[in-house]
């Protein structure tokens, strides 16, 4: 019997790359066959950086290929722990505290490009 692949957490800085078409990130996203989902966090800071338009529709259409996990009560209570833990330490902020209480609470691996501000996961990967 096949294990079927871990579901991911795909973290902010590697969608960037990815819509702004860095072929590393392009070939490894457009390759992943495990469940994907983003934090509302990262939902919210590709938004903030987008421009109206066909930038925006573009995003709009991007981000629906993805399930989403929203915040709630347990999310925001472990990420601030995370963040009062590891901000001085590893430069955690508190949406990178988001994000791992995100995939920790929801058994999801982080795929992402700083594994330095993660330091309270164990299932982290950096794929590129």
């Amino acid at each position: 019997m096949t294990t079927p692949p871990t579901p991911l957490l795909i973290d902010t800085d590697v969608l960037i790359d990815y819509l702004r078409g860095k072929q590393e990130a392009v070939d490894y996203v457009d390759n992943l066959t495990a469940p994907l989902f983003l934090s509302v966090i990262t939902v919210a800071e590709l938004y903030a950086g987008v421009r109206d338009g066909a930038e925006r529709t573009k995003l709009d259409a991007f981000i629906n290929a993805f399930s989403t996990v929203p915040l709630d009560r347990e999310i925001g209570v472990t990420g601030g722990l995370y963040r009062r833990d590891y901000g001085k330490s590893h430069g955690t902020g508190l949406a990178d505290a988001l994000i791992a209480a995100t995939a920790r609470l929801h058994s999801l691996t982080l795929v992402t490009l700083n594994k330095k501000h993660f330091p309270m996961l164990t299932s982290i990967i950096v794929p590129y």
